[in-house]
């Protein structure tokens, strides 16, 4: 099933073990929208109980990145900023929705918010990202974008 108007389901196309590790479920990928479903485990709680804060910050900054991506998604992305805003308590199955609001021949400007099963906004943030095709990781060194093995599919 997919929510939002969008009408493919797809794989986030690069491999993310962190993510995979989280459990996040991309449902909506296209022109600029992103939409992944997210029901925290008991140790992606905090001590009171609701999910961790640095949690909601992965989500947020995946359905970020993954609604830039969603425009060019050949070509990787890393986070150059992020500011979040945390409102309320975030407990049960949860639903971050990103928004690309401006593109540049190498920035995305984005948005997303994460809602609970009762449809109530608990974070949000906004986040600026680079679109990279290899990361610099020293003088003479550099990864490669980590493509996963079933790339993006339209079921």
């Amino acid at each position: 099933m997919v929510d939002g108007g969008w009408d493919r389901v797809v794989g986030f196309g690069v491999e993310i073990p962190f993510v995979r590790h989280l459990g996040f479920e991309l449902v909506a990928f296209d022109n600029g929208h992103s939409e992944i479903h997210y029901t925290p485990k008991p140790e992606h709680l905090n001590s009171f109980s609701v999910t961790h804060g640095g949690a909601l910050m992965t989500l947020l900054d995946v359905s970020m990145a993954t609604a830039a991506r969603s425009k060019q998604p050949d070509v990787g992305i890393v986070t150059i900023e992020m500011k979040t805003s945390f409102m309320q308590p975030a407990q049960g199955a949860l639903v971050a929705r990103g928004t690309l609001l401006h593109l540049s021949a190498t920035l995305a400007f984005t948005q997303s918010t994460v809602y609970d099963s009762a449809g109530r906004a608990c974070a949000h943030a906004t986040g600026t990202f680079k679109f990279v095709k290899r990361l610099p990781t020293g003088v003479k060194s550099s990864h490669a974008l980590n493509v996963a093995q079933d790339p993006i599919r339209t079921d």
